[in-house]
């Protein structure tokens, strides 16, 4: 599940795609459509993709990608075989004992089939990954873009293993193809890199995500707690990530059925405490399921009627064979009073969901009404003069106030179309499938 390559922080300004945005409440909006290319099947999910606006004089400097060393003997390697990455931008004064880490999204794969599309891409293989990127959002070094978090160690995870960092199959041959399912061996080799590189000393540390990165962020938020010193502050945030069990418009459980092959196919049955044997193994890689065994706060941040969740999840092309959802799905105005009403009934759903969450003491959450998917790794949604608010707090300030306690965050948006100052997201074609 990536995003369409759209405007990318994963690259420099003269490659990055064209992203339109569609400006509600100003008369007429600003903004159309933006183009969209596609890696193949593969790319699925992750708006880390389309995550900065253009870059400013005063936006950072690239920043290199760093290779695990040792990879292969440690098992640390991506689809394909080769060296999982990350990159890492060192903080400074105040921030040099504070580290936040970004777990990269990008999808899923279910089958060898497509888990070898993969290995042809970025999220399968360091080979395709760019040797710098761009830091925005959540992970810039901009003190009026990202506030509270610009001079700390920030690192963003590569993704390409194809389930969530979660995979450990010792076997390298799948029907004589070497495949290699080892997410949680990246998970673990990058960790060891980064407490080396002074991780272990961290004051504060958050761990976030986006996407497929978000659902990985709940997988690993109590180890992440558990590497480091028992006084620090520790906290998570996953972003576009809670991903909803629920049926399509045909009235079958779609992403369910994705998740079965995902959980079979990298051997996941038994990494999930919470999972019960009357369980559908899909079930098990669901957030509301995760974070029923979750200790370290966290943060949730979604929107109401995400994107990418409307067009696979909602209203999957196998299930609209008349493509009657297909002018919505590109773009939320042009949904009409019926299909209005299912994307209200999608947001019950959300807010059901995480309603147990409202009671967890130290845990915060943002649900904006807008039509995006992913929101921190974008320095125009994450905090600018236009970014969305709710209670007139964009989400920077949200996750600010939250992660330093500074008040209780439990924000939770109207109905669409009730906020002018979301930014929806026009498109010339739905994202790519599965």
């Amino acid at each position: 599940m990536a995003s369409p390559a759209t405007s990318s922080a994963s690259a420099p300004a003269s490659h990055q795609l064209r992203l339109w945005w569609r400006r509600r409440g100003r008369g007429g909006a600003v903004g159309a459509t933006f183009s969209v290319a596609l890696l193949a099947a593969a790319l699925l999910l992750a708006l880390s993709y389309y995550a900065s606006s253009p870059p400013t004089a005063s936006s950072s400097a690239l920043v290199g990608l760093t290779l695990v060393r040792r990879a292969k003997e440690k098992g640390a390697v991506c689809l394909d075989g080769s060296p999982s990455g990350y990159h890492l931008q060192r903080g400074s004064g105040t921030g040099s004992r504070s580290w936040l880490l970004h777990l990269e999204g990008g999808g899923w794969c279910r089958n060898l089939r497509s888990c070898a599309s993969r290995q042809k891409s970025v999220l399968g293989s360091s080979r395709y990954m760019e040797h710098q990127i761009e830091f925005a959002g959540i992970l810039s070094n901009d003190r009026f873009q990202n506030p509270d978090f610009y001079n700390w160690n920030r690192v963003k995870i590569r993704y390409c293993d194809g389930a969530s960092f979660s995979g450990d199959v010792k076997d390298e041959l799948q029907n004589g193809t070497k495949f290699f399912f080892r997410g949680q061996r990246i998970w673990e080799a990058v960790m060891g890199e980064l407490l080396l590189k002074g991780l272990s000393h961290a004051k504060q540390a958050f761990l976030t995500g986006c996407s497929a990165g978000g659902l990985a962020t709940f997988i690993h938020c109590d180890n992440f707690r558990a590497l480091l010193p028992r006084d620090s502050r520790v906290k998570c945030l996953a972003d576009g990530g809670f991903f909803l069990d629920v049926e399509d418009i045909s009235r079958k459980r779609t992403l369910r059925a994705f998740y079965s092959d995902v959980v079979r196919l990298q051997d996941l049955g038994g990494k999930f405490s919470h999972c019960s044997q009357n369980m559908d193994l899909g079930q098990c890689f669901f957030p509301s399921e995760v974070v029923k065994d979750i200790i370290t706060p966290v943060f949730v941040l979604n929107t109401a009627y995400d994107a990418w969740q409307v067009q696979h999840v909602l209203a999957p092309e196998a299930s609209d064979p008349q493509h009657s959802w297909l002018e919505c799905k590109l773009d939320i105005r042009k949904c009409d009073s019926d299909q209005l009403e299912i994307l209200q009934g999608l947001r019950k759903e959300l807010h059901d969901a995480i309603s147990e969450l409202k009671h967890k003491r130290n845990w915060g959450f943002f649900i904006d009404s807008c039509f995006v998917h992913c929101q921190s790794l974008n320095s125009l949604t994450w905090h600018s003069p236009s970014s969305p608010r709710v209670n007139n707090k964009t989400i920077a300030d949200a996750v600010g106030d939250w992660f330093f306690d500074r008040r209780e965050v439990k924000e939770i948006d109207c109905e669409y179309p009730c906020n002018p100052t979301c930014h929806n997201l026009v498109f010339s074609r739905p994202f790519k499938g599965r």
